[in-house]
């Protein structure tokens, strides 16, 4: 036996022909090289039977692997990835409502908070995996724009949530994967389909049912909270938002694993913070909540806000995109049945055909993705 280098393209194909996978956690040191025991030139490994992949790692034989044969493997638990979802769309849930509660604090005071939060989080991780604060050269320009357009995403998220139903501006968030895919397609030379087209379509009629313009609906809109200019208001700055939020996984698509993940979470607070005090001097906004009460929202809404975050993020790690993407439609339920609860708001019926019509093109798209992810991972085995 010799030392020898080697990278994934080097490891031996598993039993059946088949590729061995990348080790879970193991994309971000896609460059990195470790040394692993080769037979020499010429020379045939004995015991043939025990050059099976494990499974327990990346499918190289034993005694490569991680597990030698005969150790029990520990199970992973089944919909835990689910579980995981549906717990960070409570908790995003429970951080709007928190927002809506919250009183004479503005929408961009409260993105600064959450901006903090997020930076005290980031700072250890960006220090224990040594990724530096400004990232490679060719992709400062994407983190900036990223950083910048997440930012503003979630300024006129906040907003939308203060002037205009919860459920209403949770539905038009979702309009997000359709939106992806539309800039996709434009930047990024992806396919698009006809059924895309059909998605994009029923989340527009999603939107419109939501949002009642006069022009259509008359002069006299029922079910909105305060001015129809401030749901008007509302409206706009929500798809602006989702705009915005589609316009960030098209840079993330671009810039892809070259960056850290980490680094990426840390231009957006670091964008976002800048901007938010530059904002809010401009506005003469600053100030900070005259109540107890205010003040325990705003640190309840940093941490749920990140506690969302870590679990999604969890659940991404463990579970396929596809299902991930359609449980968190649960997004939408929570958001109803807290309006109602909390509120005392119930919502209309135009509200709840726009909150369907939304959730079917988002879970549509969704599906056709999964399937032709799962599609092509076939295809490569083959």
């Amino acid at each position: 036996m010799v030392l020898c280098q080697g990278g994934e393209g080097d490891v031996a194909p598993a039993a059946g022909g088949k590729e061995p996978e990348v080790p879970p956690g193991r994309e971000d040191g896609a460059g990195a090289v470790e040394p692993r025991l080769c037979p020499a030139p010429g020379v045939e490994a004995a015991g043939a039977e025990e050059r099976r992949a494990c499974g327990c790692c990346s499918g190289m034989s034993w005694p490569c692997c991680c597990e030698a044969p005969g150790t029990k493997k520990k199970a992973a638990c089944p919909g835990l990835g689910l579980f995981y979802t549906i717990l960070s769309a409570f908790l995003f849930s429970v951080a709007s409502l928190f927002l809506k509660k919250i009183e004479d604090v503005h929408s961009v005071e409260v993105s600064a908070f959450r901006c903090v939060f997020q930076m005290a989080f980031v700072l250890p991780g960006l220090i224990y995996y040594k990724t530096g604060f400004l990232g490679p050269k060719g992709k400062r320009i994407f983190l900036f724009f990223r950083g910048f357009l997440g930012s503003t995403a979630m300024v006129l998220l906040y907003y939308a949530y203060q002037v205009m139903p919860l459920a209403d501006a949770t539905v038009i968030t979702f309009t997000s994967p359709v939106f992806t895919s539309l800039l996709a397609w434009i930047f990024l030379k992806e396919k698009y389909s006809l059924w895309d087209l059909l998605f994009t379509l029923f989340a527009i009629t999603g939107v419109i049912l939501i949002a009642r313009p006069p022009f259509l609906f008359g002069s006299h809109v029922t079910g909105i909270e305060g001015s129809y200019t401030n749901h008007l208001k509302g409206t706009i700055a929500a798809i602006t938002s989702t705009l915005s939020a589609a316009s960030t996984i098209v840079i993330l698509r671009k810039v892809g694993k070259s960056v850290h993940y980490f680094l990426s979470i840390w231009y957006y607070a670091v964008i976002g913070l800048i901007g938010c005090v530059i904002a809010l001097f401009v506005l003469n906004e600053w100030r900070l909540p005259h109540c107890g009460r205010d003040r325990v929202f705003l640190i309840l809404i940093g941490l749920l806000g990140l506690g969302g975050q870590v679990f999604l993020t969890k659940a991404l790690q463990i579970e396929k995109a596809g299902p991930v993407s359609i449980m968190k439609t649960m997004d939408v339920v929570f958001a109803f049945i807290l309006q109602v609860l909390f509120l005392n708001h119930l919502p209309t019926w135009w509200t709840v055909g726009g909150a369907l019509c939304v959730v079917a093109s988002s879970s549509g798209t969704a599906i056709r993705k999964w399937r032709h992810s799962v599609k092509k991972a076939k295809e490569r085995e083959i």
